[in-house]
């Protein structure tokens, strides 16, 4: 039989989701299985088993495509390698001073963020290339080869190296990268000019730092996962999910994991933006909900990406889909403060002890409490029915936080719905004016295990009058890894002003890196990836002569090929983000940026779907919602009507997730299995 079947797998920090779909790109099997932190391979063969289970034949997988949270949690945690650095002399404390910015401008007493490579492992070694690449003093090899002797007897196992001015001339990286390689051949090295060439000397090191932190651990881990996945018979190659919504084969991620640091995140907005084309809408918000906190991202036909993430205490330069954390996840707490008033979150009771409601030992108070004792949540189909949830235990807990405020429970329950909503909202808003975008112009897509279940009510709070819920929910993640296409970024640092480029100068920095795409592109499809055409995006960060913050543009050839046009685009942009702009003034290129996209061949798409269906028929059932009791329909996804409204309250309960239509919204289904809720008229 012809292989069919494309395999997406998200390993999170609860919960390792995976999604089958077939040639048609119907779902064929999806599934939540329990993350295993000190082995997350384990996780995808005890989903394999099920998906065999299930039916599937993991023979016909023939592209395997997966995310997994190892690199940010090594990062967070701060658990990865000894890792050791090397920067020219005079910067030794690059990683300790950072931008001397403070963290929080409030707070005069803040810690200092602990540097990820401590001083001890820093050494400084004799060499200097200056801005324009011109070398001002040779590599001393005897002090370098001495400086890694004694990191190595320091217990090192990876190893950084970032050179002022190596972004303009690598040569000194290059030659210590060899050397080392030479004499400690099982040291896992990064040169900086490797990993992003860019002039931002502390983010350029803090980049190939956490990259040679997390490398060696990650490396190991799909090893591990090669072995295994072959022993149950699936041939596919192993494919690797990226921060930028890009694949990528694991072999290169192995190599370089620091572009997967914010890949979850980044899968999810992926698979919503398919979502959305596939549904005909241009202008979606995403909303992923989660245990901890609540995700938005921005997608205007494609998503937003930003080269000003960050990753616990650390920032990354790459470029990266642009996705914001604004809230409360299911799991956050609720507490009173020091005058009484009821806050929720950010602290999270987490998977375990978890909510009340688990009977893990947790006695404090969270929105999934809440959502139970209100009756949105029914106790005995959580998770499909493989998971009891305990409401006594869930008022007993709402009621140590609703005495103190003269509240009963349901009271308290709704008082949490609501301060949670109202923090998402004071964070949402000023996040969409930032922007530029009226978010009521916009639909809510909602995913996540507890994003269907609140969407509703942000939306009623936004004033957005259309939410979407696609299937499967709670795995989108997942499916973003099975419509994801090859995606990397190349970028160079040019600081250079307009009228000091020579004919044609531009368009050949932009031919070069274009030229690193392709070739980028034609290693990863050896590596098993079938493509069906290959494009270029090209971008400059562009400033007025003078300043010192950037705008990246958009360019397309013709303004690539006559700077005269790219500098008007550039007045045009600013003049609509800042209201004015200055067409005399002298314009900056610092940076120039590729894209290189390798397209994937798409599954067809149907006007139906398959999935599998938890849950009983159709009934009705008493709410408590707004202090108020409600008679709310309880239905399968498969009993809400095709094209035809029916008002809320509305409960839709399915395995991953429940969705929760309030009043003041009808809801429909359309062909492809979406549930859309709209405002009423």
């Amino acid at each position: 039989m012809d292989k069919n079947y494309r395999l997406g797998i998200d390993i999170g920090g609860t919960f390792t989701d995976a999604l089958v779909t077939d040639r048609q790109g119907r779902m064929v099997a999806a599934l939540k299985t329990p993350s295993i932190a000190e082995a997350p391979e384990q996780a995808i063969f005890n989903a394999l088993d099920q998906l065999q289970e299930q039916g599937v034949d993991i023979g016909d997988i023939d592209m395997f495509v997966h995310g997994t949270t190892l690199g940010v949690n090594t990062l967070i945690e701060r658990n990865g390698a000894v890792t050791g650095l090397l920067v020219t002399q005079g910067f030794r404390d690059i990683l300790e001073i950072r931008r001397l910015r403070l963290e929080d401008t409030t707070n005069l007493y803040g810690d200092k963020t602990e540097a990820l490579v401590p001083r001890y492992l820093v050494k400084e070694i004799e060499e200097r290339a200056l801005a324009s690449g011109d070398v001002l003093q040779p590599l001393n090899k005897d002090q370098l080869v001495q400086a890694v002797d004694e990191l190595v007897n320091e217990g090192i196992t990876a190893l950084a190296i970032s050179f002022m001015h190596s972004y303009a001339n690598p040569a000194h990286e290059k030659e210590a990268e060899e050397m080392i390689k030479e004499r400690y051949p099982q040291l896992f090295i990064c040169r900086s000019s490797a990993i992003w060439p860019q002039q931002r000397e502390f983010e350029r090191t803090l980049a190939t730092a956490m990259n040679a932190y997390v490398g060696e651990r990650m490396g190991s881990y799909f090893v591990r996962l090669q072995e295994g996945i072959h022993q149950y018979g699936l041939k596919a190659n192993l494919l690797s999910t990226m921060s930028n919504g890009g694949i990528m084969t694991a072999a290169s991620a192995a190599s370089e994991p620091v572009r997967t640091l914010l890949s979850g995140p980044a899968s999810g907005v992926i698979a919503a933006t398919h979502i959305a084309w596939k549904a005909g809408i241009d202008q979606v918000i995403t909303f992923d909900m989660g245990g901890t906190s609540v995700d938005v991202a921005l997608i205007d036909k494609e998503p937003a990406y930003s080269t000003e993430n960050k990753v616990g205490d650390f920032p990354v330069i790459l470029p990266a889909v642009d996705v914001t954390a604004i809230g409360a996840g299911g799991g956050s707490i609720a507490w009173l403060d020091s005058v009484g008033v009821l806050k929720v979150g950010p602290r999270s009771a987490g998977a375990y002890p978890g909510p009340a409601c688990y009977g893990r030992g947790g006695e404090e108070p969270t929105t999934t409490d809440a959502y139970l004792q209100l009756g949105i949540l029914q106790a005995d189909r959580f998770l499909g029915g493989q998971m009891r949830l305990h409401p006594e235990l869930a008022e007993r807990a709402l009621n140590t936080v609703g005495t103190k405020l003269g509240l009963d429970a349901s009271q308290t329950a709704q008082a949490i719905l609501d301060v949670a909503t109202a923090n998402m909202y004071a964070q949402f808003s000023p996040l969409m004016a930032r922007k530029g975008v009226d978010p009521r112009d916009f639909t809510l897509l909602a995913y996540g295990g507890a994003g269907p279940m609140h969407a509703f009510l942000m939306a009623r709070e936004v004033g957005i009058r259309r939410v979407l819920v696609p299937p499967a929910p709670g795995t989108l993640c997942a499916m973003g890894c099975t419509v994801a296409n090859l995606r990397n970024d190349f970028v160079l640092s040019l600081h250079k002003s307009s009228h000091a480029l020579a004919s044609g100068e531009l368009a050949s920095y932009y031919a070069d890196l274009e030229q690193q795409g392709r070739s980028w592109v034609e290693i990863e499809a050896r590596g098993g990836v079938e493509l069906e055409s290959v494009y270029c995006l090209y971008s400059a960060d562009m400033r007025y002569e003078g300043q010192a913050f950037d705008l990246e543009i958009a360019l397309t050839q013709e303004e690539i090929a006559d700077p005269e046009q790219a500098k008007e685009k550039f007045h045009a942009f600013y003049q609509n983000v800042f209201g004015i702009s200055q067409p005399e003034s002298e314009v900056m290129f610092i940076s120039l940026r590729a894209t290189i996209v390798g397209i994937v061949p798409s599954h067809g798409s149907v006007d139906s779907y398959a999935q599998v269906s938890h849950g009983g028929g159709a009934e009705e059932r008493m709410i408590t919602f707004d202090h108020a009791r409600r008679t709310a329909k309880v239905l399968t996804r498969e009993q809400i009507p095709l094209e035809a409204s029916i008002p809320g309250p509305v409960i839709v309960e399915e395995y991953d997730t429940t969705i929760f239509v309030p009043p003041g919204y009808n809801v429909r289904r359309d062909a492809h299995g979406n549930l859309i809720g709209e405002a009423a008229e």
